[in-house]
């Protein structure tokens, strides 16, 4: 079982910085894909960003150049570092955990926290 929760989300001009932080359970996190997700408004759930246990990191394009993601096994953190942010990065922004290697398939993490929302104003 893992359990996470998000923070860092907030209201921010177009071009602007925010970084996601997302706190997760001492057990099981150092062997959990970790993965952000977002959820604009009418829009389905997408794929942004995941980091491996060993480090491999996949993005999906819209964050490719302007998303970073990072974990900190110590602290069991993972955060998303989001530059350049546009208004269409508005979203419902969730942090997941996954018992797979890789992946970008909203369906195979099993454990979700309760979002924080990012606001970008043109």
């Amino acid at each position: 079982q893992v359990q996470l929760v998000e923070s860092g989300g907030g209201l921010v001009q177009s071009g602007g910085s925010l970084r996601l932080s997302c706190a997760a359970s001492t057990q099981s996190f150092t062997s959990a894909l970790m993965g952000w997700f977002r959820q604009g408004p009418g829009k389905e759930r997408e794929f942004v960003a995941a980091i491996g246990r060993t480090g491999h990191i996949n993005y999906a394009e819209v964050a490719k150049g302007r998303f970073t993601i990072s974990r900190d096994h110590a602290g069991n953190m993972v955060y998303l570092q989001m530059n350049s942010l546009k208004p269409e990065d508005t979203a419902v922004y969730y942090c997941a955990a996954s018992r797979y290697a890789m992946s970008n398939d909203r369906r195979e993490y099993d454990f979700w926290g309760q979002g924080t929302q990012v606001t970008v104003s043109s």
